[in-house]
C-alpha cells in the first residue's frame, strides 16, 4: 500500500474519464481540441456571491501530470485499455491552455472560473482534480468571507481541523479560510506550508492539570506574558473564571506594565457572560483585555450574539466553517463548451436538460466584469464570444440567459476581463501570487459588490448575462435540438 505522500494525484480521477480517453484516442480523436468550462449553478447558503479558490493547487497539479510505470501496471492490469493507450499515456503530460480567475475573486453563478483549451484526452483527464480543488476551497473560502462579514471588523480563528473531514480538508481548508478573511488559524501544518498564521493559547486540560485554575493562569502569564488569552469556562467562569484571571493579570502582566491580554469563553451563555465578564475587567482596570468567544459558532449565531448585546472582540470559529456545516457541497461542474474542426473553427457545443438549470451556455467564451466608474462598484457580469471587443466607452444592451425577454442597458462603466491566461502551450504564463497578496486581493474585491449582493438573506440577484452574440448563438442551438 502507498503512503499519502506516495499518491500520484493524475490517478485521483474517475474510471470513466480513462475509457473515454481510451475511446477518444482509438477513434482517432487524441489530438482534436476541446474546450471546457468550470462554472457553478448556485451559491451556498442561498448567498449572493462566492469566491473562487484552489489554482495554486490546480497549477502544481497540471505541472506535475504524469502516469508512473507503476500506474500503466494496474491500468494494464484492468484489462480494458489497448497498449498503444498505455504507450501514449506512458509519455502524458499537459499540453494546452487554461485561463482562470484569480483566486479570491468574487463568482457568481454559470459564469467559467475555469476555461480549459487543450486535446480532447488532457483535457478529460483533468475534470476530478480541477473540481475537487476549485469545489473545495471555494466553499470554505465563501463560508469564511460570511462569518467574517458577520463579525463586522472583529478577528474571526479557524479552529476546525479536529472535525474536518481528512487531513487536506484541515490544512488547505485553512488556507481557503484565510483567502476568505479569516485573522489565522489553529492549524500549525497550515502555517508551516502556506503561511497562515498559527493561533491559540491552552485548552481546557492546561487548567484541569495544575492544583488550582490560579496556578494554571499564572503560570501561563509567565509564560507568555505578551499573548496570555486564558480560558476562563473550566469550572465557573463568573465565579472563578474570570476572578482568578484578573488576579494572574494582576500579580503578574501588571508588574511588566502590559495591558494587552485577553479571556476566552467556550460555554454557556456567551451573550450574558461576555456582558458581565466585561464589567468585571473593566471594574478591575483591564479595559484593554480582549473577550474571545468560541463553541459551534457560524455567521448567524454571530450576528445573533450582536443583536443581543455582546460584548465580544474576536472569534473561534471550528466545525461550522472548516465543513461547511450548513451547506457542505459547492456543486462544481466542467462541461464541454466548444470543440474545434481540422481548420481550426471552433464549433459551439451546448448541454440540454428537461431542468432548465442545467442547460449550459455554449462556446468559447470571454468573461468581463463591468464597474461603474462613478462608484466604482460592480454593475454586471458579462458573457461573450472569445472574439468579441467590449467597448466601454459606449452604453451596451446586455442579455438575460434565462427570458428571452429581458435585457438592461449598461454606461458609464469600465470593463474588465476577469479571467487570466494560466498555462499556454503546455507552459505556465502566470505567476501565482503571495497568499497575502490573494487576501488582500479578495477584500478589495468583495469590497466592489453592492451590500444588498452581500445579505446573508435574501441577497440582490446579481446580473451575469450574455452579449447578443452569444445568446444567438446558446438559442440557436436550443431550436436545433427540437
Amino acid at each position: 500500500m502507498k503512503n499519502h505522500e506516495e499518491w500520484n494525484l493524475t490517478m485521483l480521477c474517475d474510471f470513466y474519464e480513462l475509457t473515454m480517453a481510451n475511446g477518444y484516442f482509438c477513434k482517432g480523436y487524441q489530438n482534436r481540441i476541446t474546450y471546457f468550462d468550470v462554472f457553478f449553478r448556485k451559491v451556498p447558503d442561498g448567498g449572493g456571491f462566492a469566491i473562487a479558490t484552489g489554482l495554486e493547487q490546480i497549477v502544481s497539479y497540471i505541472e506535475n501530470l504524469h502516469f508512473s510505470p507503476a500506474d500503466i501496471d494496474y491500468l494494464r492490469s484492468r484489462k480494458m485499455f489497448g497498449e498503444e493507450f498505455l504507450r501514449y499515456l506512458a509519455d502524458f503530460h499537459f499540453t494546452g491552455d487554461i485561463w482562470a480567475v484569480p483566486e479570491g475573486t468574487p463568482i457568481f453563478p454559470n459564469e467559467p472560473i475555469i476555461t480549459v483549451r487543450a486535446p480532447a484526452i488532457e483535457a478529460q483527464l483533468i475534470e476530478t482534480y480541477l473540481l475537487l480543488c476549485v469545489n473545495h476551497q471555494s466553499l470554505i473560502a465563501t463560508k469564511a468571507n460570511r462569518v467574517v462579514r458577520a463579525a463586522d471588523g472583529r478577528a474571526v480563528m479557524e479552529f476546525g481541523a479536529r472535525r474536518a473531514q481528512g487531513t487536506d480538508a484541515a490544512v488547505i481548508g485553512a488556507r481557503a479560510a484565510y483567502i476568505g478573511g479569516v485573522a489565522g488559524t489553529a492549524t500549525v501544518l497550515s502555517d508551516e506550508v502556506f503561511g497562515v498564521p498559527a493561533l491559540g493559547t491552552m485548552a481546557h486540560s492546561w487548567v484541569q492539570m495544575f492544583d488550582s485554575q490560579y496556578e494554571a493562569f499564572k503560570a501561563y502569564c509567565e509564560m507568555y506574558p505578551n499573548n496570555a488569552v486564558l480560558l476562563v469556562d473550566t469550572y465557573n467562569t463568573l465565579k472563578s473564571g474570570v476572578p482568578d484571571a484578573i488576579r494572574a493579570f494582576n500579580d503578574v502582566l501588571k508588574p511588566m506594565g502590559i495591558k494587552k491580554c485577553g479571556i476566552r469563553l467556550d460555554s454557556g451563555d456567551i451573550t450574558y457572560l461576555s456582558r458581565e465578564a466585561r464589567k468585571m475587567l473593566d471594574a478591575a482596570g483591564w479595559t484593554e483585555c480582549t473577550i474571545t468567544v468560541s463553541n459551534s459558532l457560524d455567521e448567524y449565531l454571530i450576528r445573533d450574539l450582536f443583536l443581543q448585546g455582546a460584548k465580544i472582540d474576536a472569534f473561534g470559529v471550528g466545525e461550522r466553517l472548516i465543513t461547511a456545516r450548513s451547506e457542505p457541497v459547492f456543486g462544481g461542474v466542467y462541461k464541454l463548451v466548444a470543440v474545434e474542426d481540422e481548420e481550426g473553427t471552433v464549433i459551439p457545443k451546448i448541454k440540454i436538460s428537461e431542468n432548465v438549470s442545467k442547460i449550459t451556455t455554449p462556446h468559447y467564451k470571454k468573461f468581463y466584469r463591468f464597474f461603474g466608474n462613478d462608484t466604482g462598484k460592480a454593475i454586471a457580469d458579462y458573457l461573450c464570444v472569445y472574439d468579441e471587443v467590449v467597448d466601454d466607452s459606449h452604453s451596451l444592451v446586455i442579455f438575460d440567459p434565462d427570458a428571452t425577454w429581458k435585457k438592461k442597458e449598461v454606461y458609464n462603466f469600465t470593463a474588465k476581463e476577469m479571467q487570466v491566461p494560466v498555462f499556454l502551450k503546455g507552459q505556465r504564463v502566470y505567476e501565482l501570487p503571495a497568499l497575502e497578496e490573494i487576501r488582500r486581493y479578495c477584500a478589495e474585491q468583495v469590497d466592489t459588490l453592492w451590500d444588498e449582493v452581500k445579505r446573508f438573506d435574501y441577497p440582490h440577484k446579481y446580473y451575469v448575462d450574455l452579449s447578443k452574440k452569444l445568446w444567438d448563438v446558446k438559442y440557436s442551438l436550443l431550436e436545433r435540438s427540437y
